[in-house]
C-alpha cells in the first residue's frame, strides 16, 4: 500500500495541469492512494469573517483539473482559511470535493463532523486518518461548521478510538509557524505525546516552508511538508520549495516513509521534483533541520523568540486596535488606550492559535522577568 501526503495546495488563479511535470504526475499515479491539504475554499460566496491576513478563495476550474490530473483521493480541510468566506465556504467546498468524487476529512458544518476519523480499507489492513488544525480563525463549533480544531484533551480521545478500530493510524496536524523552519518544544512534546497514545505516523503542515523530522519510540514525525501548490506570490524563498511524503506499509506491515523534494517555479508557479543529485541544497536542508530538532531545538527556539518578541509586543499593546500604521504609532507615543472588534479579534487569537499563544507567553515572560 503506497500513500502520498502533500502540503497546502492553493490554486487561486487559472492554472493548467499541464505545467506540472510528467515524473509528477507520475509519482501521484503510481500511488494507491494521495491526500492534499486544501487550503482555500472553493466557493462563490463573498461573506468574508473577521480576521488579519489574506481571505483566500480557490480558483474553482483549475483546482478541479489540477486535482482530477494528480488522482488525488482526500482533501484535507482543517486549516487556518478553510473558513474565509464564513460557513457558506466551508459548505461548498465539501460539495466541490464529493461533487468531483473526492473524500474529505478535517471540516464539516459542525465540530462533530468535522472530528470525523476516516478509515481506508485494504484487503489486508485498515488506516486510520485524523486531521487536526491549530484554533485560528477557522475552527467549527457545536453549531456552526468550520474545522476541527485542535484540543489536546478531544485528540486524544480520538486517536485512542481510531487505533481501537484500525491497524495503522496516520494524524494530520496543520499548524507551526509561519517561515519558521522548526516545530516549537510545545508541538514537540505535543506530536510525541499523539505517538504515545497511537498514531503511527504524525504529518505537519503550515509553517509554508519544510522542517525536519524525528523518529520517536520507533515512530516518524514530520513536523512540516511545506506548499505543495500554491499560486501566490511570496517574498520567502522557502515558499517555493516542498516535500511530498511516500508512505508505504510494506507486506511486513511496517510503515516506510520517503520525503520527495518538489520546487514550484517562482512566477509561473511550474510544478516539478527536485533531483537530489543535481539540486541537493533541499535534501541537505532537511537534514540540518532533523538535526536541530534532535540536538539543538530548545537553542534554536529561542533564538526565534528573540527575533519575533518586538513583534509580539506590538500586537499585545494598543497599536493592535488600528489598521493604519501612522495612527497606531502616534496612539502608543500618547500612551491611548482603544478598543475595536479587529483589536480584540487579533488578541482572542493570539490566545486562542496554539501556535501564537506559544510566542506570546515566552515574549511576555521575557518582556517581565525582573
Amino acid at each position: 500500500m503506497k500513500l502520498l501526503i502533500t502540503g497546502d495546495f492553493v490554486v487561486n488563479q487559472p492554472y493548467n495541469p499541464s505545467q506540472i511535470s510528467k515524473e509528477l504526475i507520475e509519482l501521484f499515479g503510481q500511488s494507491d492512494y494521495s491526500i492534499v491539504n486544501l487550503e482555500a475554499p472553493v466557493t462563490n460566496s463573498t461573506s468574508k469573517i473577521l480576521k488579519t491576513g489574506p481571505h483566500l478563495k480557490s480558483d474553482r476550474e483549475s483546482t478541479e483539473k489540477v486535482l482530477k490530473a494528480l488522482k488525488i483521493n482526500m482533501c484535507t480541510l482543517a486549516n487556518n482559511h478553510i473558513l474565509d468566506y464564513d460557513e457558506q465556504g466551508v459548505l461548498d467546498t465539501l460539495e466541490f470535493c464529493h461533487k468531483i468524487g473526492i473524500e474529505t476529512i478535517g471540516a464539516g458544518k459542525d465540530k462533530d463532523e468535522a472530528s470525523k476519523i476516516y478509515f481506508l480499507d485494504t484487503n489486508e489492513y485498515r488506516i486510520g486518518i485524523i486531521n487536526i488544525a491549530e484554533n485560528e480563525w477557522a475552527s467549527a463549533t457545536t453549531t456552526t461548521a468550520g474545522a476541527n480544531g485542535m484540543d489536546i484533551i478531544d485528540d486524544v480521545k480520538s486517536i485512542q478510538n481510531a487505533k481501537q478500530h484500525c491497524d495503522f493510524l496516520v494524524v494530520i496536524v496543520h499548524g507551526g509557524h509561519e517561515y519558521y523552519n522548526l516545530p516549537s518544544p510545545r508541538m514537540q512534546k505535543q506530536y510525541r505525546f499523539y505517538i504515545d497514545n497511537g498514531a503511527d505516523l504524525v504529518v505537519g503542515h503550515h509553517p509554508h516552508c519544510i522542517s525536519g523530522m524525528e523518529t520517536y519510540s520507533e515512530k516518524e514525525i514530520y513536523y512540516s511538508l511545506g506548499n505543495f501548490l500554491f499560486t501566490k506570490p511570496s517574498p520567502y524563498k522557502d515558499w517555493y520549495t516542498g516535500m511530498v511524503l511516500q508512505v508505504e506499509i510494506t507486506s511486513e506491515k511496517r510503515i516506510v516513509t520517503n520525503p520527495v523534494f518538489i520546487n514550484q517555479a517562482q512566477k509561473s508557479y511550474d510544478l516539478s521534483m527536485v533531483d537530489n543529485n543535481s539540486n541537493p541544497i533541499p535534501l541537505k536542508r532537511f537534514s540540518e533541520l532533523t538535526n536541530i530538532i534532535s540536538k539543538d531545538l530548545h537553542s534554536a527556539w529561542n533564538t526565534y523568540i528573540t527575533v519575533k518578541e518586538n513583534h509580539y509586543k506590538l500586537h499585545w499593546s494598543a497599536n493592535v486596535f488600528f489598521r493604519n500604521k501612522y495612527v497606531r504609532a502616534m496612539l502608543n507615543k500618547l500612551g491611548i488606550y482603544l478598543s475595536s472588534k479587529q483589536g480584540l479579534a487579533i488578541l482572542l487569537n493570539l490566545m486562542r492559535c496554539e501556535s501564537h499563544a506559544d510566542l506570546s507567553k515566552e515574549t511576555l515572560y521575557k518582556y517581565l522577568k525582573p
